[in-house]
């Protein structure tokens, strides 16, 4: 889509021919800047007033709404660290801890509560929060965590 800009004579006071003591512009305003969309596509522009004749809609795909996704748990569930895959996993490498570390210890063996589900480009994603731990919720793929059936738990 092309859009083509229209500037006022306001915003370029340095070509206008007559002196600047006519205006006093405000110099903590930006300068006004009016968008205007170009003729460029006549094609997609037929097109949609075509289909509006016809009674069809030009963006089917719009009007319909997103499918809800499918988490393979739910907030609220309470959840563990696989160990094993935790070490191996980018999230702890990023962090540069070295392997014989014991201050993380409280993710593989407490409990952690599902606060928020999110699928991002990586994968699926658990906001967890660990409960009497006090630290800050962590996002980790789902497929890191190990599901608890109840909230009786003994710790390791």
């Amino acid at each position: 889509m092309a859009f083509s800009v229209i500037f006022s004579q306001k915003s370029f006071t340095c070509f206008s021919s007559f002196p600047h003591t006519l205006t006093r512009t405000n110099p903590l305003l930006p300068p006004s800047v009016r968008v205007v969309r170009a003729a460029a596509e006549p094609e997609a522009a037929a097109a949609k007033t075509e289909a509006a004749e016809s009674g069809g809609s030009a963006e089917p795909a719009a009007a319909a709404k997103p499918k809800k996704p499918v988490f393979s748990m739910k907030k609220g569930q309470i959840v563990r660290v696989d160990k094993e895959k935790y070490l191996n996993s980018v999230n702890y490498l990023s962090v540069g801890h070295p392997p014989y570390y014991k201050g993380l210890d409280y993710i593989y063996e407490d409990r952690g509560e599902v606060l928020d589900l999110r699928i991002f480009d990586t994968g699926e994603y658990a906001l967890v929060a660990w409960v009497g731990i006090p630290t800050a919720p962590a996002w980790l793929p789902t497929d890191m965590l190990i599901m608890s059936d109840s909230l009786k738990y003994e710790r390791m």
